[in-house]
């Protein structure tokens, strides 16, 4: 299968000298993945809700200066490294172009939908990720929309004082909420809502209740619900209790998956690639199977490597968190860190992990000491 049988040639365009109120509206309104951006007729980039809640720029202020690059996607390319490049460019849509020119769109959703009957085989507790970032109920947008920034990520559960699921709160609730403020608002009485509104608190704009789903559910299950509902993930809670969070399936997380492949080394994948800086896929690929070997029982599936960067800057070169998350036989193991530079941040990861896998082997090991001293009491 290739783009050509999934791809869109209906998408939403604006000019570069288009105003971000209006962007922000139409998001609002229409709930696109991403616009296309261009200038007299040709592409110039794609801006994204994302952008817009992490900028603080002004409603007057032109959508070309916001516009940032996609990955141009040929229509005969396949489903599979469509996938790749759209995970690892961290971005939701892309453009696709025929013979050089503009024909139309690809979006996740597009390929979800392609290969939805294919993912049966699969269950959440193969693919899902284990570590969370929530945020308490009584936490303000203002907070929320930190968070939002500095982890990249596009939801956040909500939890109560007793540590249980509460509601959910998305980058679209937020974008919601301001533009349907400032439509209320005069020009002169923004600056006042714009406080007001950063000083809510979550309960008062989260979802609930929550759609959930357990570990032995199918992947294709939970993509058909992601996709009825227009969610961009699932919590993921234990079967006897859907008030606990035990981690968070995304399409992002199912995209990951239909890359996943087998071959001589390690599939590594990367997460805003363009990042890196003095260091390269197969660096990081060769110091990640070397941390593995030191447990030889673990078996690597799949390696996914995030970079995210930060406006804080050191002599030019900006802060950079990095994430490492393994896959294995037993189980998922992660790593992350910060440092100025992709490389930087990637050791510190690194050395996270290293000790976080080492610590499961002692753990494994203990128990089996355990195991035999207790077999020997049982024969004395």
């Amino acid at each position: 299968m290739d783009i050509a049988d999934i791809a869109t040639s209906e998408y939403v365009e604006v000019d570069v000298d288009e105003r971000l109120g209006k962007v922000r509206s139409i998001f609002e309104r229409e709930n696109p993945k991403g616009i296309i951006v261009t200038e007299d007729g040709e592409y110039t980039g794609v801006v994204t809700q994302k952008q817009l809640v992490q900028s603080h720029v002004e409603d007057k202020t032109k959508v070309g200066g916001m516009a940032q690059n996609a990955p141009r996607i040929e229509r005969t390319a396949d489903v599979r490294e469509t996938a790749r490049v759209l995970v690892e460019s961290g971005i939701k849509v892309a453009p696709v172009f025929e013979a050089g020119d503009l024909w139309g769109v690809i979006t996740d959703d597009d390929i979800l939908e392609a290969v939805l009957d294919n993912l049966d085989a699969l269950t959440v507790e193969q693919i899902y990720t284990e570590d969370v970032i929530s945020i308490a109920q009584d936490a303000q947008v203002g907070q929320a929309i930190n968070k939002l920034r500095e982890n990249g990520i596009s939801r956040l559960p909500v939890i109560d004082e007793d540590g249980h699921l509460s509601g959910m709160v998305t980058r679209h609730d937020i974008v919601d909420v301001v533009v349907r403020d400032m439509d209320k608002s005069t020009r002169g009485e923004r600056a006042g809502d714009i406080d007001r509104i950063l000083d809510l608190p979550i309960y008062d704009i989260m979802n609930s209740p929550v759609e959930t789903t357990t570990f032995s559910a199918s992947v294709e299950d939970a993509v058909r619900t992601m996709l009825e509902h227009d969610y961009a993930g699932l919590v993921v809670t234990p079967s006897e209790d859907d008030s606990l969070v035990a981690g968070i399936i995304t399409k992002t997380d199912v995209l990951r998956a239909l890359t996943f492949t087998e071959e001589e080394h390690m599939d590594v994948q990367i997460t805003n690639i363009n990042l890196l800086d003095t260091i390269s896929r197969q660096d990081i690929r060769i110091d990640i199977e070397e941390v593995a070997d030191k447990y030889r029982e673990m078996q690597v599936q799949h390696a996914h490597v995030r970079f995210h960067e930060h406006k804080e800057k050191l002599r030019g070169t900006p802060l950079i968190q990095c994430q490492i998350r393994l896959r294995t036989n037993k189980g998922q193991m992660a790593g992350s860190g910060e440092g100025y530079g992709a490389e930087t941040a990637f050791n510190v990861a690194l050395d996270k992990l290293q000790r976080n896998v080492l610590e499961r082997k002692g753990v494994e090991s203990d128990e089996e000491y355990q195991g035999q001293l207790l077999r020997k009491l049982g024969e004395l």
